[in-house]
């Protein structure tokens, strides 16, 4: 389950501003390429959450531009609101959890904001309650130590309980290690963030989950360049399916074998396809080796 990071005893209760937070997150004292580093910006981030004006303050200020900002810097969905411009080391945001009785649920539905849908995450976070009940959650935890991360991969899952993140509590998700499925709140709620940004973060892999069948139901990420491996292959350059070969034979991240393994077969025909994938069923690495097993049972059988 996500640590609950409880304020100490003697903790000053204090209110900060926006740039506070920010010019403490850029200073050497934050370091969050660790869980107990990321930890240290709880009383910040707590700090943060006690003023009650500076969310509204900066809503009012992008909507005078045009979310001007917002649509420069911002990767997230509308359900996020960028705090800061991403600096490297972390990411500072608010989100938004609507009640399924608010007119954008009625309207597009629980998916987009992923209730109900068991996931983890690729990156460790730092989240407060900042306004409303909060969303619900259901938390499993599994241990990602010898997991490939293929569709369907068997996973052991342990459930520890339930909670909501209401007005002040705090919690520290561990990446590829908290699952949850969050239900919606009893109505609007917002939550405070700090995401831990290392290095090499655009290669950490995020899971949905089947926790009734205990397995990982599929990945959800993809990194830029594998889309322009797959086009580059797709589009049938020689130089390409060549880069291709490199990848999945040496790239260090195994998202990016899988994807240059997968586009070369794509690629493919008749028996040459067969064999690709015939190779690959034996293959040592374990995303490769799911992918062509049921690639195989497709052709197959299907």
């Amino acid at each position: 389950m996500p640590r609950l990071i409880t304020p100490p005893a003697d903790e000053e209760a204090r209110a900060i501003d926006l740039d506070a937070l920010v010019d403490w997150c850029e200073s050497p004292a934050f370091d969050p390429s660790c869980e107990d580093g990321l930890a240290a910006a709880a009383p910040m981030l707590r700090a943060l959450a006690r003023n009650r004006h500076f969310l509204a303050d900066a809503a009012v200020a992008e909507l005078k531009t045009r979310c001007a900002d917002q649509r420069r810097f911002n990767p997230y969905s509308a359900q996020v609101m960028l705090l800061r411009p991403p600096g490297g080391k972390y990411v500072l945001r608010a989100a938004f959890w609507p009640a399924v009785t608010d007119h954008v649920v009625r309207a597009s539905g629980t998916a987009p904001f992923l209730y109900h849908v068991p996931h983890d995450h690729g990156f460790d976070f730092l989240t407060i309650g900042y306004l409303g009940p909060g969303y619900g959650s259901d938390y499993h935890v599994y241990d990602p130590a010898g997991i490939a991360g293929a569709d369907g991969e068997q996973v052991p899952l342990r459930f520890v309980g339930r909670s909501w993140l209401n007005e002040g509590r705090m919690l520290l998700y561990r990446a590829n290690r908290d699952i949850h499925a969050q239900l919606p709140p009893e109505r609007l709620s917002v939550s405070l963030n700090i995401l831990a940004s290392p290095a090499g973060q655009g290669w950490r892999r995020q899971y949905r989950f089947d926790t009734d069948r205990g397995a990982i139901a599929q990945g959800m990420t993809i990194a830029s360049a594998q889309m322009l491996l797959e086009l580059a292959v797709g589009c049938g350059d020689g130089d390409a399916l060549d880069l291709a070969d490199q990848f999945a034979r040496h790239h260090p991240h195994d998202a990016m074998r899988l994807t240059a393994w997968s586009a070369i077969g794509g690629s493919l025909a008749g028996d040459a396809r067969l064999a690709h994938w015939d190779a690959g069923a034996s293959s040592d690495h374990g995303l490769i080796r799911a992918a062509s097993r049921r690639a195989l049972e497709s052709l197959r059988y299907g």
